[in-house]
């Protein structure tokens, strides 16, 4: 539905926002030093897989292959090509647990998506893998809740506003819900609309970012059982 004051569409972001996903990427990281251990120190390791995945995001995109890979391209790197066949066999089990691991959603998620879809257009905007998202978005019982999906490779002020101008109204009259500032948030108060952050509790670190610093169109929540109303305060 569109609603009849100045903002009408309501994007969100999916992975940490309205479901659980890092801790699964942190957990596959731990196992990840315990597989290397006899090589490299963890943070050590940890700083060196970070440095692969900064160098591959343009190649591989943003998701559980694109780690993976940097996984495997790091152990090659600290093992100085010597990686026993049998880590890389279990890092890529470890892809697959991670492919299939089952959706928890976050507090307040299903009931802040079906308050706003019925004064809103509600429009779903993801970075990640297609079959991935596709496949979390189907199990989380969310899907038809969603007037448009879109699964991107990155989110840029640009981009959102391609987004809310084809599923809304433009970026001008639509808010960005999530956990990242960095892609959530800035690029969509810089595209004219609302950034609304919501923080989880583990954040990537390459998704960091400061608030801005002076910005009506910036608000933050503790979760998202507060949003319906601030929606419906901006009007």
């Amino acid at each position: 539905m569109t609603g009849t004051g100045r903002l009408t569409t309501v994007g969100f972001d999916a992975d940490d926002t309205l479901w659980h996903n890092e801790r699964f990427f942190q957990l596959t990281q731990a196992r990840f030093a315990e597989l290397l251990a006899d090589h490299a120190e963890p943070d050590h390791l940890a700083e060196r897989l970070l440095a692969a995945e900064r160098r591959n995001i343009g190649h591989y995109g943003f998701g559980v292959k694109g780690f993976v890979l940097s996984m495997i391209e790091t152990a090659i790197e600290v093992t100085e090509a010597h990686v026993p066949a049998d880590v890389i066999a279990q890092l890529l089990e470890a892809g697959r647990e991670m492919l299939a691991h089952p959706i928890d959603l976050l507090p307040h998620a299903a009931e802040a998506v079906a308050a706003l879809a019925q004064t809103h257009r509600v429009v779903l905007v993801t970075k990640g893998d297609l079959l991935d998202q596709e496949r979390k978005l189907a199990q989380s019982g969310l899907g038809e809740m969603f007037d448009a999906v879109e699964i991107v490779s990155d989110k840029t002020a640009t981009r959102y506003q391609t987004i809310f101008a084809r599923h809304g109204d433009g970026a001008g009259r639509g808010m960005m819900v999530g956990n990242s500032l960095k892609s959530d948030v800035l690029p969509m108060i810089a595209a004219g609309g609302w950034g609304v952050h919501v923080p989880h509790d583990v954040t990537w670190e390459l998704e960091h970012a400061d608030p801005p610093r002076e910005s009506g169109r910036f608000h933050a929540l503790a979760d998202l059982g507060g949003l319906a109303d601030l929606v419906a305060g901006i009007g």
